[in-house]
């Protein structure tokens, strides 16, 4: 359980984007993220879509036209390719892997959030681990429920030709091989492990390609609010799932990571563990961002439910 804080408890409450951190209403003023002008942009028919080379045989997918700035990655090996997330379901995200590949694609999810999954019910072959969590968002999710997330103050680009906000839901998808702990998926000189992380959800992995010094985060982190206030997250399963990434720090250089950039140094793992530590013990400060307790870090911050950390 959480200690209480010595804290600056100002108030901050969102008009449009709620839930989400102090600040996030006209988040769209950030754009474009400087950070991207680093890789190089690869063209795409869809306006919805950016893509960018951001390392060897790895792109970045990314949909900057709706609040979650969700990133997919798809993952080149010489005998097959993996995608690490499907992003919205707002656009045609096969189309775009199509674009980019032409073999075989398997499918893995950092966890089963709806904007990580929206695009699964395109492709044949998808893996994930074996948690009810996970067995829950198989059958997808209606439009009531994710109505917010395509309204206003969530989106400011124009949609995809035939997108209806009106039946925005994630489809149902079959899932044909369930991974775990440790499992290697060969792709074909490329070789990514799997690292489960639950803390943000109880479902998140993350993805660890040793041979280049890889690491994706999945949403267990990015520079930006980090979220153990959802349904499902568990915040002392977050930070224990902090320090064993934290253990990996000297294993990698880069994150790849699932929200706003593509890409953030290692060194981010061990500041991502003395924030969770420094939460639990007591020693930082938060304000009080849509009822929950939120933690500034500089570049993250981590939110808090106010009932879980009295």
């Amino acid at each position: 359980a959480l200690l209480s804080a010595c804290a600056n408890v100002a108030s901050t409450n969102n008009e449009l984007v709620e839930n989400r951190g102090a600040d996030k209403d006209r988040w769209w003023d950030a754009l474009p993220r400087a950070e991207w002008a680093a890789f190089e942009r690869v063209p795409q028919e869809s306006d919805w879509f950016e893509v960018y080379r951001v390392a060897d045989d790895v792109f970045a997918i990314y949909e900057p036209g709706q609040f979650e700035e969700v990133i997919s990655f798809l993952v080149v090996g010489s005998e097959r390719a993996l995608l690490f997330d499907t992003g919205l379901g707002v656009g045609d995200i096969r189309a775009v892997v199509d674009s980019l590949t032409d073999r075989d694609v398997v499918v893995l999810n950092s966890h089963t959030h709806y904007d990580h999954t929206g695009g699964n019910h395109q492709f044949g072959n998808i893996l994930a681990v074996d948690t009810p969590y996970s067995r829950a968002h198989e059958s997808g999710t209606p439009p009531v429920e994710l109505a917010e997330f395509v309204g206003p103050g969530w989106v400011w680009k124009a949609f995809p030709a035939g997108f209806d906000a009106s039946t925005y839901r994630i489809r149902p998808y079959a899932v044909t091989k369930r991974v775990a702990d440790g499992d290697v998926i060969d792709l074909g000189g490329r070789r990514l492990e799997v690292v489960t992380v639950p803390g943000h959800a109880p479902d998140a992995l993350c993805l660890l390609d040793r041979d280049r010094r890889l690491l994706f985060t999945g949403d267990t982190f990015y520079p930006a609010s980090l979220y153990t206030h959802l349904e499902g997250s568990d915040f002392d399963a977050y930070r224990r799932s902090a320090a064993r990434l934290a253990a990996l720090e000297t294993d990698v250089d880069w994150l790849l990571t699932a929200h706003n950039v593509p890409r953030v140094a290692a060194t981010y793992l061990g500041r991502l563990s003395a924030a969770f530590e420094a939460i639990a013990s007591g020693r930082a400060d938060y304000v009080i961002a849509d009822g929950h307790r939120e933690y500034d870090f500089g570049e993250f911050s981590v939110i808090v439910a106010t009932s879980g950390s009295e």
